[in-house]
């Protein structure tokens, strides 16, 4: 064998041999890797998926950087190439690993939101900044490790930071209004919510920017986070998501209330059981309110257990007490005038003013 320069061929096949077991366990470990992360899906505890996900992440790169450096020791180079290609993968395999912890303490966060506030949550906002704080942990760790000085980045990111946090007031006030809110718990992913201003939806996400919420016609409002530190809003899932349904309807002054209120109760009773998003074992309470030109006034209050069933509700009670109604027979509440004029007035063809009634 002749000398290529000062390797040997000897050493460049063995080193290539090397290369290519280290690119085969590589690519078996990518496979088996997949299949067991296939396997963790299937069962319903979410941390087995993280650490065959971590697994994964760190199988392949791991493998083919471990490759690169017994290839390196089996050539046989100069300690000073050594020693640079030494800097190089560590500085790499630190980049490797940061990223897949940062991947496995983001998804962490992203689980134990999931597991607190049901699956309606979709918090980016932690899962980010635990993101960006792994990550640069590892980037200065790697820049340590080649031997950049990280004590004056510190110093001058302090002074940039600075420079930072002026020019970038409103997205650093969005930040932290996003942060107070989730921490205060004034609202959460799930929950129905009305501002002041008008907007109302479901909040679909939180970030580290804006709030997402969904609408009832399913389309999607950004809304800056700093917006509800200096609004009115109301939050329909506080105390808890089950809320009143008022319906209010009309009856004729010819029926009899103490009875009619029985009929509206039955018919609250069987909406509540019947229909989805009621409330089976809740009062159904009748309050008479108001006496209109022809008609009784009421409200009827019934109970969902969410604020979006409350329009299936109200449309499902009505249908059913006009079927009671008419099933009843009684008189629907029609508006009209009744006038009332003595024999006189009807003789003389003209009634007189203090008996006419409308």
């Amino acid at each position: 064998m002749g000398d290529l320069g000062d390797l040997s061929w000897t050493r460049v096949i063995a080193a290539a041999v090397v290369m290519a077991v280290a690119l085969s366990i590589a690519v078996l470990l990518r496979l088996l890797t997949s299949r067991l992360t296939r396997r963790a899906g299937d069962t319903r505890w979410a941390w087995d998926d993280l650490a065959a996900r971590l697994i994964r992440d760190l199988a392949m790169p791991l493998s083919v950087l471990l490759g690169l450096w017994t290839a390196a020791k089996v050539l046989e180079l100069p300690r000073g190439t050594l020693d640079v290609i030494a800097k190089v993968l560590t500085a790499v395999t630190i980049l490797v690993v940061s990223l897949a912890l940062a991947r496995l303490i983001a998804a962490s966060v992203t689980s134990i939101a999931l597991a607190r506030q049901g699956v309606a949550a979709n918090v980016t906002i932690f899962a980010n900044i635990t993101r960006v704080i792994v990550l640069g942990i590892g980037v200065l760790v790697m820049l340590q490790s080649i031997g950049v000085s990280i004590t004056p980045l510190l110093g001058a990111l302090g002074v940039g930071g600075l420079a930072v946090a002026l020019a970038l007031q409103d997205t650093l006030a969005n930040l932290f209004a996003g942060v107070h809110v989730l921490a205060s718990k004034t609202i959460e992913p799930g929950d129905y919510i009305k501002l002041a201003t008008g907007q109302e939806g479901y909040v679909v996400d939180i970030n580290w920017r804006n709030t997402s919420i969904r609408t009832l016609s399913d389309n999607i409002e950004v809304i800056p986070n700093q917006r509800f530190s200096d609004t009115i809003l109301t939050n329909y899932h506080r105390p808890a998501q089950d809320m009143s349904v008022l319906v209010y309807a009309k009856v004729a002054y010819e029926v009899d209330l103490d009875e009619f209120e029985e009929l509206l109760i039955q018919v609250g009773h069987e909406v509540m059981k019947d229909v989805q998003g009621g409330v089976a074992d809740t009062d159904i309470f009748v309050r008479f309110d108001d006496f209109n030109d022809a008609t009784v006034g009421f409200h009827v209050i019934l109970r969902s257990s969410e604020f979006g069933d409350q329009f299936r509700i109200k449309h499902e009670y009505l249908k059913r007490l006009h079927r009671a109604i008419r099933e009843a027979g009684i008189a629907p509440p029609y508006w009209h005038h009744r006038v009332v004029m003595d024999e006189q007035a009807r003789t003389n063809g003209v009634p007189r003013k203090d008996e006419l009634a409308l």
